[in-house]
């Protein structure tokens, strides 16, 4: 098959068209920057250089594709984020219809069900909005969870104050983690496999833990006795300010940490009878990775 994936050669996408090329398919990767695609050029895959704002490349770049991966980059550069995220979606669309492309498989989150306010969630929801308004196309939305990656920003807090918390997260309050390794995985199958299920948002969990225990895995594994601390809104944007970040990504964070504590981001996972299988990644295994970069 040719397969075109948007994400450049990150923590996804790489391992992704790895994989799609151990198996013979052809892989087109799209990005900003040659040279960070390199060393998936070195082992054969094609690229299509330019930003996924500009719909005549986005258009060109899905020409003669059977199947297209879809995800939308955190847009750090703008503002306006559920902007972003619609004019992306309609690029991708518009794309798609253009080039007859029977397939799309696209990298959603929990609470993309959730179309208010202005954070990434938000952006990420109006993405699935978009492409869910192609006809005769088969869509794949994998709903990943909270990545375990997001604890690595941790590490400042831990060297500061000695704490790992956030805006979020009781003790008893659970959540669903991710591994990217394993949503690489999740993808390679939704990609490859003719009979993936297609008519509901598929979601890509590794484990399911209490923020205590991630604070206290966490912790075993950097040798400290760590529990979770809730910080209000307040101190947790004072915090981020102390850190250099600008108020509309203040506003952005307090906001994801609120869909968090109150459970609205997570209520349509927790409340399907039937789930798909967890990944292999679970929080302990991460708990090493973040040790290693903790160490460093």
């Amino acid at each position: 098959m040719k397969i075109t994936l948007t994400g450049a050669a990150g923590n996804i996408t790489k391992p992704l068209a790895e994989k799609l090329l151990a198996q013979g398919h052809s892989v087109t990767v799209i990005g900003r920057n040659a040279e960070n695609l390199k060393p998936l050029t070195d082992i054969g895959a094609e690229t299509a250089i330019g930003s996924i704002e500009d719909d005549a490349f986005i258009a060109n770049a899905f020409k003669g594709a059977d199947v297209v991966y879809t995800m939308i980059p955190v847009p750090y550069h703008r503002t306006d984020w559920v902007e972003y995220g619609e004019l992306i979606g309609e690029n991708y669309r518009n794309a798609i219809a253009a080039n007859g492309i029977k397939k799309v498989v696209n990298l959603s989150t929990y609470g993309a069900h959730k179309l208010e306010g202005i954070g990434a969630i938000n952006s990420i929801g109006q993405l699935e909005k978009s492409l869910n308004k192609l006809n005769n196309i088969e869509v794949i939305h994998l709903r990943a969870g909270y990545f375990y990656s997001n604890l690595f920003r941790q590490i400042d807090t831990l060297n500061a104050m000695g704490v790992i918390g956030a805006n979020y997260g009781s003790a008893d309050g659970k959540m669903i983690f991710v591994h990217t390794q394993d949503i690489a995985d999740v993808a390679f199958e939704a990609i490859t496999n003719s009979a993936f299920p297609s008519n509901e948002p598929y979601y890509v969990v590794s484990d399911i833990r209490t923020w205590h225990e991630a604070a206290k895995l966490i912790g075993k594994a950097i040798g400290k006795d760590l529990n979770w601390t809730v910080f209000s809104d307040e101190q947790f944007g004072a915090g981020a300010k102390q850190a250099g970040f600008p108020d509309f990504m203040i506003a952005i964070l307090i906001e994801i940490g609120q869909g968090i504590a109150t459970g609205k981001f997570t209520e349509h996972y927790f409340s399907l009878n039937s789930k798909p299988a967890l990944g292999k990644t679970k929080l302990e295994n991460f708990a090493k990775e973040f040790a290693v970069l903790y160490n460093s």
